[in-house]
Order: structure tokens, then C-alpha cells, then sequence
């Protein structure tokens, strides 16, 4: 008998220690406000089967698109409040938190896609993934949102001074702004659901984002120009409650599929857009003799203004001009 107790009690005490060594599970939310059929939703519904292997079931990521839970600026609240645990944001959201996440959304700060890929996915990166911490998340990975060019209803801009007199529709970004002031332009914000009909009443001359955005607004736009002035990466983003109470290898395992995410989904965006240009057809004009130069001439009283007015994000700003 004693015997048997003393099995029992090992078996107990062993049992219990796995059990701790194996860590929690976890079932989180991931919201974001993209369509299913999206590349960044498939993206990440792959990241999150992944996980899911990887962890033997005790890492489970519940992906809701559409905007189900709300805005971008929603969801980080509600992850904020303990009521989600993931979202997928524009790194221009991030700046409302941290100002330095501005530090992406500069004008030409990434020189080609290489550029930006070296940048997200090292130390710059990482950096930049903390400075949200102390609100109560943080950045885990980061995707691929295309280069944003301009496009318009009627006019071909291949030059700033195209840009005079026009109403563009920007993003409530206070750098968004800035860009559009120093290309002679007029800022209009509004939401991307308001674009379409903001083009087709003329509340509105056009509007920058990817390509991809001609999948909603090709049949009220005319001209698709390419000065390539931003290349505005999606963040995602964890509760940094639920990361810390992680154990070594769930995160581990979070990090490694992470990156093997975004190196597939180099392709994955790539496709994309070439299958939205393949939609609209001839519906839109592309206009590629832009003078990029003239344009990145433009915005140097940018980079000025933020040596004085955010010094912290003007550091971030050298460190990727110098990065490779």
C-alpha cells in the first residue's frame, strides 16, 4: 500500500510539473477589418494553422475580418480593455500611441522593397515593435501593405504642381496631412468606405492608397500614378498581458511562424496585386513617367521639421535612410 501511495504521489508531482513546463493554453482573438479573400487574411489564417501545429493545440488564434469589432482604433482599445487579444493595424494607427511608428509613414524613407523588408524584419523592426508596451500591446510581425501612389478621377498627376487645386482623400495622419500640404495639395480625410462615393460626387478629386484599392474604386478613377511616395507597413499586434504570460516556447513559436509568414507572404501580395490589375482591365490608365524626384524634393521640409519637432522619431528616420 505504501508503495502504491508513493507511485501516486510521484505520478502527481510529475504530472504537475509537465503541466507547468508545458505552459497555459491560449485562445485568442485576432480582428481586423480586411475581406476574406484579402491576401492579409489568408496570410494570416495560414500564420494562425501554423501556430496551432506548431504548439499542439495550445496556442488558437480566431481570426474575425470585416471589421466585425470595430475600426483599427477600436480594436487596440478593446485590447486595451482586456477584451481582445490581437488586431491587425496600419503602423500610421500605431503613431497615435508611440509618434515614432511615424518614422515608417515618412515620405521615400524606404527606398525599394528590399529596403523595407531588411528594415521590418530586424533590429529597426523589433525596436519599433516595443514602443507600444507601456500602452498595454505590443507588435508581434508585420505584413506587406503595397507602395501608395496617387489616383484620381480626372487629372494624371506626374508632378506636384498636378496636385494643385486637388481634394485627396488621406488618412487621419497628421504625416499623411503634412505630405499632402507640402506636394501643393488639399488633405480631405475621410473614411476609405467614403471614397468611392466622395470620387463619383466630386466631393473628392482622388485619393492615395496601393493598388489594391482599385478593387473598390476602379470604376470612379481614371488615372493610376505612380510616385510611390509611401510604404506604410500593416502591424500586428498582441496584448502585451497575453505575450508576457507566454512561456518561452509559445512565443517562440508565435515568433517562427511569424517569419516564415511574412517570407511567403512576399509572394502571396506580390500575386495579388497583379490579379487586381488583371480586374480592372483597361477601366484605368497607369501612369508611370512621374517625376519621383521632384516629388521627394518636395517633402524634404519633412524631414526638417521632424529634427525639431520629434527627435526621437527623426533618429528611427537616419537609422533606416542608413540601414542596407
Amino acid at each position: 500500500m505504501k508503495k502504491v501511495l508513493t507511485f501516486v504521489f510521484c505520478f502527481t508531482i510529475i504530472a504537475v510539473f509537465s503541466g507547468m513546463a508545458a505552459g497555459q493554453d491560449f485562445f485568442l482573438t485576432l480582428a481586423h477589418n480586411l475581406a476574406e479573400d484579402h491576401a492579409v487574411h489568408i496570410a494570416m489564417t495560414d500564420w494562425a494553422d501554423a501556430v496551432n501545429m506548431a504548439s499542439n493545440g495550445s496556442i488558437t488564434i480566431n481570426i474575425i475580418p470585416n471589421g466585425q469589432l470595430g475600426s483599427e482604433a477600436d480594436c487596440v482599445s478593446q485590447i486595451q480593455a482586456g477584451q481582445l487579444e490581437m488586431t491587425k493595424v496600419s503602423a500610421g494607427t500605431l503613431s497615435n500611441f508611440a509618434s515614432a511608428w511615424n518614422c515608417v509613414s515618412v515620405p521615400y524613407v524606404f527606398r525599394d522593397k528590399d529596403h523595407l523588408y531588411n528594415v521590418m524584419n530586424g533590429e529597426i523592426g523589433n525596436d519599433l515593435y516595443k514602443l507600444t508596451e507601456k500602452d498595454g500591446f505590443m507588435g508581434i510581425t508585420w505584413l506587406e501593405s503595397g507602395t501608395r501612389c496617387f489616383y484620381t478621377a480626372d487629372k494624371a498627376v506626374r508632378v506636384p504642381a498636378d496636385l494643385k487645386g486637388l481634394k485627396i482623400r488621406t488618412m487621419d495622419s497628421q504625416m499623411a496631412i503634412d505630405m499632402m500640404n507640402a506636394f501643393g495639395g488639399s488633405a480631405t480625410v475621410m473614411g476609405y468606405s467614403d471614397i468611392y462615393t466622395g470620387m463619383q460626387q466630386g466631393v473628392i478629386d482622388g485619393a492615395e492608397n496601393n493598388i489594391t484599392a482599385l478593387r473598390d474604386h476602379a470604376d470612379v478613377t481614371k488615372y493610376y500614378c505612380y510616385d510611390e511616395h509611401t510604404m506604410i507597413p500593416d502591424v500586428i499586434v498582441i496584448s502585451a498581458k497575453v505575450w508576457n504570460s507566454m512561456d518561452d516556447e509559445q512565443r517562440k513559436i508565435m515568433h517562427d511562424t511569424a517569419v516564415e509568414m511574412v517570407a511567403k507572404y512576399k509572394g502571396l501580395w506580390a500575386q495579388f496585386e497583379e490579379d487586381v490589375k488583371a480586374q480592372v482591365g483597361d477601366k484605368v490608365q497607369y501612369v508611370k513617367d512621374v517625376d519621383k524626384a521632384a516629388f521627394q524634393t518636395a517633402v524634404q521640409p519633412i524631414y526638417e521639421g521632424l529634427k525639431s519637432s520629434d527627435p526621437e522619431t527623426f533618429k528611427f528616420v537616419e537609422r533606416i535612410q542608413a540601414a542596407n
